[in-house]
């Protein structure tokens, strides 16, 4: 018999990415690219015009490299970074579209950032995992906004209740590109090796 944290655990197989959006401000449209640069004190690169951090002069031995400019600081909702990044799950896209209504549920519309089948992401909450070259580790649920009931009409925000995916903060930066897999890691965030 198995415990409970070994059920919670027990994932069949890699999920993969699906879909990659990014906002170029707040309240912007979102756009579908191919790929995305994570890093671990921004999030992922673009979103929200968010830009790497310049390098340190003193760290890198390069006179004159002038720094970018500091992104204003911002209020996030469950602590600093803990919503670098969201994830939806695809499976869950005709349940919110059905819910909603509609014929469909296009990710632009639910204004996450990854779009990942083949897993349950919930499972990942607290657990550290991989997309293509990055590392992640889930931080919450991702509740809906009062945008959804802008972009899905009247009713979104509860058709997106318990389908609105998982935050994450990026422990690792790296590239991350559409049809990566999501490999969760062996240890859940917190617990030892």
């Amino acid at each position: 018999m198995k415990t409970m944290q070994e059920l919670r655990t027990a994932l069949p197989r890699a999920g993969r990415v699906e879909w990659i959006g990014l906002r170029a401000a707040r309240r912007a449209a979102v756009r579908s690219v191919p790929e995305v640069q994570a890093h671990p004190l921004v999030g992922l690169i673009g979103d929200h015009g968010k830009q790497a951090p310049a390098r340190l002069t003193a760290l890198s031995g390069e006179a004159g490299e002038a720094p970018a400019p500091a992104p204003p600081a911002q209020t996030v909702p469950g602590g600093p970074g803990k919503r670098q990044v969201t994830l939806i799950q695809a499976e869950h896209l005709p349940v919110i579209a059905a819910l909603a209504g509609l014929e469909g549920a296009a990710p632009e519309l639910l204004r996450r950032n990854i779009v990942v089948s083949g897993l349950p992401l919930l499972a990942l909450k607290d657990r550290r995992f991989q997309i293509g070259e990055a590392i992640l580790e889930g931080t919450g649920e991702c509740h809906p906004c009062s945008r959804m009931e802008e972009n899905l009409g009247e009713g979104g925000y509860n058709a997106v209740r318990g389908h609105g995916g998982l935050t994450a903060r990026v422990i690792r930066g790296g590239l991350i590109r559409v049809g990566d897999p999501l490999v969760p890691l062996e240890t859940p965030a917190g617990e030892a090796g």
